[in-house]
């Protein structure tokens, strides 16, 4: 899946800045072996959201002998550790579970239910939703994770070209 960043028209863009995985594990005085930095490294620089069978593909690009098993340990850790997000992004291509680095900003993902491609969104609206949410209900966040499914820019323009020809076309 490819990842981009989208901007709301007349809006403030929040950066999306992912933290650093192996900065953070060593300030924690966590052990860093070979097999673990290289898991660590392919989801720091992961242009999109990976599934476990993607992390472990590219993982094996620098380590081939990095198992599913090591995946799964590393993966369970970062979660733990509050680093990475495991996400669903509306089950585009079956009952997969998707990873990426937690951003210092939250943050939406917007799916194409066509194409399956993932956008991440967020604004100063978004912000501000949050902290009403949290005063009204005196409720500290510290978890977001939010979907939204539909058809992205290309996959719309399709269709209505679609659309178009179909009305053209004598019947």
């Amino acid at each position: 899946m490819r990842l981009s960043r989208n901007k709301q028209r007349g809006m403030e863009k929040l950066s999306l800045h992912r933290r650093s995985l192996l900065g953070e594990l060593e300030t924690l005085g966590v052990r860093i072996t070979a097999q673990r930095r290289a898991l660590i490294e392919v989801i720091q620089t992961a242009e999109g959201h990976l599934d476990a069978t993607m992390l472990l593909d590219a993982a094996r690009k620098r380590d081939a002998h990095i198992n599913r098993a090591t995946v799964y340990r590393t993966v369970e850790l970062l979660k733990k550790l509050g680093l990475i997000d495991e996400l669903d992004l509306m089950h585009l291509t079956g009952e997969k579970h998707f990873y990426e680095v937690r951003t210092t900003v939250d943050h939406l993902h917007l799916a194409c239910v066509e194409c399956g491609r993932i956008e991440e969104f967020t604004s100063p609206l978004f912000e501000r939703l949050k902290a009403e949410i949290s005063l009204r209900n005196e409720f500290e966040i510290r978890v977001i994770r939010l979907e939204v499914g539909g058809c992205c820019k290309t996959c719309s323009k399709q269709h209505d070209n679609t659309a178009a020809r179909g009305a053209a076309s004598p019947g």
